[in-house]
């Protein structure tokens, strides 16, 4: 879901020992990479070597006179030499920048540079970041205007905003051509950073974005790639999530919701499925104000409407185990925590431009199109996660990449998709719908997996990190699992005493 509401929302290591700057050619005439030498020294004591560097390609591939834009990267080699494709990890977002793994101390660089540190049993590893939002380049962005605070949320007041930030982004960056941003560019920066790097072929890892921009990849370049890892799986004309199978992935939640003895005080007859109904009936009988104070301590007054609550039903859903517990304070009457929220996310703050301007330029079929919008679904969620790009796609500069592009196609590429049943953002039936024309697919379905957690989850288990990693070492596909269950979460309870009796 890429609203403008939701796009506002958007010790291990120490910092490098030595740093010793080198130039090579890429053999493109129109990209080079410039990089360092470094070393990390793990909280063991032992100092691990890696590269970082700067990838330059065009801004606007079509045009031979367009400026150089600088993509980061980094690369750490395999500890010793497996005659496997260099893994090419491709971060998600649009606008995830990575490569602080580096150089920052907090507990997420802790835990990423750890993850890519065991690609060392499969090969070498680069990672790439985005376009328009490295810090080895630039990180385009542009303030979004605020919405009213005394004013219900609406699905058209989001489009119209989003056609006025395209236009100020145009305004604000006539020094850049923002033609050039599309998923096709993407795909053309991985292809050039392989050459530059001296590989003939690679493989792929990749989630939620970086599964779709992995897709790309094997779309437009299919020679260069060996096989491929991704969950979280977006196709290219997914973009946009059909409203159902969103739904159907709250529904999987609050199956184990309506079993969880802490919660069952506060469930209605009925359960979590009962609770939406009576809020979707309640916010439709008309807006409700609620007095809250900001975060300087003022008192304001937020109205949330039906359309707010669409936006409220997915929310704290990254993580399920919050999500029953914020619906049910809202059943229960309990609104200031979602009004201090939704005050929060009214406010002018920047936008990633490189979301919209590739989402709005892969778009989608017009079949998808008239499916989500007739999805029984948008009773209850609305056309939030589609309407304002589809509207706003005139206005941003990037071309539309047509349907031969968005529509899938047969590959013989080996893959393993891993997709969690409980992602309500790349819902799992972008997988199941996906997954019938890579021959060589390999779906693992994961149980109780959410969006950001279902591979990180599932690689808590050795024998399956193993297989993954014999995977993009082989091709092999023996050893891994086909389903994975995670167990039930310890699901949050209202910060509320449970009412004596639950209408």
């Amino acid at each position: 879901m890429r609203s403008i509401l939701q796009l506002l929302g958007w010790a291990l290591v120490s910092l490098p020992l030595q740093a010793i700057p080198s130039v090579a050619s890429a053999q493109s005439p129109s990209a080079r990479i410039v990089t360092e030498q470094g070393t990390v020294k793990l909280s063991t004591g032992e100092t691990v070597a890696y590269e970082i560097g700067t990838l330059y390609v065009p801004e606007n591939r079509s045009s031979p006179t367009s400026r150089r834009i600088g993509v980061g990267f980094a690369r750490i080699k395999a500890p010793h030499p497996t005659g496997a494709p260099a893994v090419f990890w491709l971060p998600g977002g649009p606008g995830l920048s990575v490569l602080g793994a580096f150089t920052d101390n907090d507990a997420a660089a802790q835990s990423r540079l750890r993850s890519w540190l065991t690609f060392g049993a499969v090969g070498d590893l680069v990672v790439i970041e985005q376009r328009g939002y490295t810090k080895r380049g630039e990180m385009l962005e542009e303030m979004a205007g605020a919405s009213p605070s005394d004013k219900p949320a609406s699905v058209h007041a989001d489009a119209l905003a989003m056609q006025a930030l395209a236009r100020r982004a145009v305004a604000h960056h006539a020094d850049k051509d923002l033609s050039g941003y599309t998923i096709e560019a993407f795909a053309a920066d991985v292809d050039d950073l392989r050459r530059a790097l001296g590989y003939d072929k690679i493989s792929l890892f990749g989630g939620s974005f970086g599964s779709q921009w992995s897709l790309a990849v094997m779309r437009f370049h299919p020679e260069i790639v060996a096989r491929a890892v991704l969950s979280s799986v977006e196709p290219l004309d997914n973009g946009f999530d059909m409203p159902s199978h969103v739904f159907a992935a709250l529904q999987r939640i609050a199956y184990d919701a309506d079993r969880d003895p802490g919660l069952a005080p506060f469930l209605p007859k009925g359960g979590m499925a009962e609770a939406i109904r009576a809020l979707h009936r309640r916010f439709a009988a008309g807006p409700i104000p609620v007095r809250v104070h900001d975060d300087a301590g003022r008192p304001q007054t937020v109205t949330l409407g039906a359309e707010d609550l669409q936006l409220a039903l997915l929310s704290h859903t990254d993580e399920a185990e919050h999500w029953p517990a914020f619906i049910l304070s809202l059943y229960h009457g309990h609104y200031d925590q979602w009004a201090r929220e939704t005050l929060a996310e009214r406010r002018a703050g920047p936008v990633k431009l490189i979301g919209p301007l590739a989402d709005s330029s892969l778009g989608a079929t017009a079949e998808r199109q008239q499916l989500m919008r007739t999805d029984p679904a948008t009773d209850l969620l609305g056309t939030w996660n589609f309407e304002a790009n589809f509207a706003s796609a005139p206005d941003w500069p990037t071309p539309d990449m047509g349907d031969a592009v968005r529509r899938p196609r047969v590959s013989t590429i080996p893959i393993v998709f891993v997709h969690g049943d409980w992602d309500t953002s790349t819902p799992i039936e972008n997988t199941l719908g996906l997954l019938p024309y890579f021959p060589n697919g390999h779906a693992i379905l994961v149980h109780r997996g959410g969006h950001d957690g279902a591979f990180y989850q599932l690689r808590e288990s050795p024998a399956a990190k193993q297989a993954i990693h014999a995977f993009l070492r082989t091709g092999a596909t023996a050893d891994l699992p086909i389903e994975v269950s995670l167990p039930v979460p310890k699901f949050d309870l209202p910060d509320f005493a449970p009412p004596k009796a639950v209408r």
